[in-house]
């Protein structure tokens, strides 16, 4: 028996397919081991040597695939191709202690059953290049993360986090809105004259060449053309060709797949690593795409072969180029694995459209025609630009009418506003120098220089290649952190700044300026290049990286402590001024005394009930609240405006005291500090009729349940109105706008107004 382990159970079932029972195909689930999740598990002082743990969610994973792997003749290792694929490939051979003489690594670029087949005809050894270069990307972002984080916790707020690259992209989108704060709109106008020729006349807009600052520039402009003939001053003529785009990369394919179908870059990665991986159909498991993590416009010859065969049959000979399209690969792109496009060809998106849901559908759609159109001729158009003079005034048009269509046929790039009179389809009359055109009418409009646009998921994951920040597989991952730790909400399909990322970005900037520098992070991706290219050693390159970096770490820490003339009132030692999340503070110089104090603070008259002391007003990431000025030893704090209910606790009968947390309102009693949930009273259930309560998950979502819990276990995500529907007697629901009712079954299209509305 041989054993292929691959990382993905999904794509195992479609390798065994292939293979049959010589073969047995298992996964590991990607990673089996990593650096320790609470500790730093990097030795500063021994190289920076990373200990790795075994991640406790795959210790069965790891006994399943070491008593497959003893038994097995060969281990053939078929983690992804890529530096994390080649590492997990090696973490699994030293976990699963593998003999090395009958241990293989292979890898293919799409999971066929002859690119399966030919992978196993030409096994290597571990790459320790790629490995090594995977180490040192996860040794720096390990030494810079732990490090970063806590100095962020402790000046600005708790459960903040940073990166090496992650702050990186942070800075570009808080700088553009920055950048949108600070521009100042100003005005210009645009003239069009709208002329025409021959009988019947042939209207067409032309705009000035010049823009007028203000009104008063305008109407000069429109005074000096009042009653001047407008002469054809230029006419160019000219067959212009557009030729097809390259197939997808990883980048290209997020930005088009968020243009053209609203798909988040992590959803169009989720949807692509399914349609690789393989999806289970009626028909079986099948694979429908080659490896999406790429930046390589290339196609293998037997690929491009096929397209031309398939392009000449299905769209006529004159769609196919002269010669094969080459696409000329970005600076600096590896270029390990082709880009990324249908396995087969066959497997049209029509053929594949039932077994498919719609999501998987369009995107597998999406990157079939983009590789067929790759492959075509380039489209051919007639375009005329006209320049016509009015009293020394230039207006300008253009037009283009299609001569060949070529790759749009298949498929057209995403267009972008444009404020040029210049569109496909527009035939402009014939037209000689010299000409004198009609004039059917001028029309002036006041518009204002526009702000820069905000960072949409595509800009972001453009601009990030373009400057070299990350790589393709990691765009998706940052954007989705960056949301997820909200430093980013999304306007629309516009990424903006909240404000702790403005916090975040000028304090990592102010003290590292050269980890939050793009052409350093740039950098950075290069050096681990070389190791992976040309075997550096990636020790020196943490080396040579971590000691100024900790000096930095060490002033960032102690930036603003000064040394006071205030006295300590425990010890009598001086006190040292300090900065930390909630503004600048003491602390007494004594390291054997812990006395902790505001500096300037504000005392209410409100007593300490543990130790009576007037405690002290504090803010922090929920607003003001009142603390214990006897801290450490008494860490009393309680709401700045603490409600005292009437409803006595249960254990120990005090009134219990009214506070709001992460899920809203609660009771909590002072002493004992039980907890009991307020729940507001709206809707009727519809099974029993008592009212039901307007609650929260756990997960931040609002449900209504039954008041009469647990003899009615009723619940509903929308308002029930204790009804039931008159067409099919499932139970009315409020709509969330509060307008209307509507029936709970989702295939009933009952809906009505609420009273009040036809009333208002």
């Amino acid at each position: 028996m041989q054993l292929i382990i691959v990382e993905s159970p999904s794509k195992a079932k479609t390798i065994e397919k292939y293979l049959g029972g010589k073969y047995k195909v298992d996964a590991s689930g990607g990673h089996v081991r990593d650096l320790p999740e609470k500790r730093i598990g990097v030795n500063i002082s021994k190289n920076f040597e990373a200990t790795y743990e075994i991640s406790p969610d795959k210790k069965a994973v790891i006994e399943r695939l070491a008593s497959k792997a003893e038994k097995a003749d060969k281990v053939f290792l078929a983690t992804d191709p890529d530096r994390e694929g080649e590492a997990i490939s090696w973490h699994l051979s030293e976990v699963l202690k593998l003999d090395k003489d009958k241990t293989f690594r292979i890898e293919f670029n799409e999971i066929s059953e002859s690119a399966v087949k030919h992978a196993l005809d030409n096994p290597r050894e571990i790459n320790m290049n790629l490995v090594d270069s995977q180490q040192a990307r996860r040794v720096l972002d390990r030494l810079v993360g732990y490090k970063l984080s806590p100095l962020l916790c402790k000046r600005i707020q708790p459960n903040l986090s940073a990166g090496r690259v992650q702050s990186v992209v942070l800075r570009l989108i808080v700088d553009k809105e920055r950048e949108i704060q600070a521009f100042v709109p100003q005005e210009y106008w645009n003239i069009y004259a709208t002329l025409g020729s021959g009988k019947p006349a042939k209207k067409f807009k032309a705009m000035l060449q010049l823009k007028p600052a203000n009104k008063a520039d305008a109407d000069a402009v429109l005074e000096k053309i009042d009653g001047a003939k407008y002469i054809v001053k230029n006419v160019k003529k000219s067959v212009t060709k557009q030729h097809a785009m390259p197939p997808f990369t990883t980048s290209m394919l997020q930005q088009d797949a968020s243009n053209k179908l609203s798909m988040t870059s992590p959803q169009v990665m989720r949807l692509a690593q399914d349609l690789y991986e393989g999806i289970e159909t009626s028909e079986g498991h099948i694979a429908l795409i080659t490896y999406i993590r790429t930046d390589s416009t290339r196609v293998a010859t037997a690929a491009q072969n096929q397209a031309l065969k398939y392009i000449k049959e299905t769209y006529g000979e004159e769609y196919v180029p002269s010669k094969p399209n080459i696409y000329k690969a970005k600076k600096n792109a590896q270029d390990a694995h082709e880009a990324i496009r249908p396995i087969d060809l066959a497997n049209t998106p029509e053929k594949v459209k039932k077994l498919l849901d719609k999501n998987h559908y369009n995107l597998y759609k999406l990157i079939y025609e983009r590789f067929v159109a790759s492959q075509m001729s380039e489209a051919k158009y007639n375009s005329v630009h006209l320049e016509i003079e009015a009293n020394g005034c230039t207006f300008k048009t253009s037009g283009r009418t299609v001569i060949f269509d070529g790759y749009t046929a298949v498929y057209a790039d995403y267009k972008k506003d444009d404020e040029e009179l210049s569109s496909d389809g527009v035939v402009l009359p014939d037209l000689e120098v010299g000409d004198e055109l009609n004039l059917y009418g001028v029309s002036p409009e006041q518009k204002y220089t526009k702000p820069p646009l905000r960072y949409t998921e595509a800009t972001l994951v453009k601009t990030m290649e373009d400057k070299g920040i990350g790589r393709p597989s990691t765009y998706a991952t940052i954007i989705s952190v960056l949301s997820k730790r909200k430093y980013t909400v999304k306007e629309g399909k516009y990424i903006k700044p909240t404000e702790v990322a403005y916090q975040i970005t000028d304090m990592l900037t102010k003290y590292f300026s050269d980890i939050m520098d793009v052409s350093f992070t740039a950098k950075m991706e290069d050096m681990l290049d070389e190791i992976e290219l040309g075997g550096k050693d990636w020790h020196k390159l943490i080396s040579d990286f971590y000691p100024p970096f900790a000096e930095q770490l060490s002033y960032a820490s102690k930036d603003g402590d000064e040394l006071t003339d205030i006295v300590c009132d425990r010890c009598g030692s001086l006190m040292i001024r300090k900065s930390g999340r909630y503004g600048k503070f003491l602390k007494c110089s004594n390291s054997e005394c812990e006395n902790i104090c505001s500096e300037n603070q504000e005392i209410s008259d409100v007593k300490c009930d543990k130790c009576g002391q007037n405690m002290i007003v504090k803010t922090g990431k929920f607003g003001k609240f009142l603390a214990c000025p006897n801290y450490p030893n008494c860490s009393n704090i309680k709401p700045i405006d603490e409600v005292i209910s009437d409803v006595p606790c249960e254990k120990c009968g005090k009134l219990m005291s009214i506070k709001t947390g992460k899920f809203g309102k609660y009771m909590q009693c002072p002493d004992c500090k039980t907890t009991k949930s307020i729940t507001e009273k709206a809707g009727v259930c519809p099974d029993c009729g008592k009212p039901t309560q307007k609650m929260t998950s756990k997960k931040g979502k609002t449900f209504y349940g039954c008041s009469g819990y647990p003899d009615c276990k009723f619940m509903s995500w929308d308002m029930p109105i204790g009804e039931n529907c008159p067409k099919c007697g499932n139970y009315l629901i409020e709509t969330k706008d509060g307008k209307n009712i509507k029936c709970s079954n989702k295939d009933c299209d009952y809906q009505i107004k609420k009273e009040n509305e036809k009333n208002s």
